[in-house]
């Protein structure tokens, strides 16, 4: 990527912009957008952090859908724990192990997208431009 002098202006006054805002007291975080460009968003701006190297999940309806697979797997666990006593043995204890993980994948998920999609509205009515699906520099 060439070196833009109009960016590094432009990212040059959006920091000292979110340096005088933190100073103040506000809570920001500084992040790119998704056309490039650096931006102050507040904390009901964000949503959910957007980092890694690899596959990410970057909006809310896919946290969504991550919770669905958790409630599937949670289901499926349950199922587990109880199908031997159809033979005549004790119950499977052990896989409830999955069952509570499962459960806690299904809440944080569950959780991210209601932040996220908080957060879309948020942008939506302020004009403030989407953050990036990739946060590493």
């Amino acid at each position: 990527m060439a070196f833009d002098p109009e960016r590094q202006a432009r990212d040059d006054n959006m920091t000292a912009w979110h340096q005088q805002a933190v100073a103040a007291g506000q809570k920001r975080t500084l992040s790119r957008t998704a056309n490039g460009d650096l931006y102050s968003y507040a904390r009901d701006e964000l949503g959910f952090a957007r980092a890694g190297s690899g596959a990410i999940v970057t909006s809310w309806w896919g946290m969504w859908v991550m919770a669905v697979v958790f409630t599937g797997i949670a289901v499926f666990s349950v199922v587990l724990v109880f199908a031997p006593t159809g033979q005549g043995q004790g119950p499977l204890w052990g896989a409830l192990f999955l069952t509570v993980l499962s459960i806690g994948g299904v809440a944080y998920s569950a959780s991210l997208a209601v932040r996220e999609r908080s957060a879309k509205r948020v942008r939506s009515e302020r004009g403030i431009p989407e953050p990036s699906p990739r946060q590493l520099n």
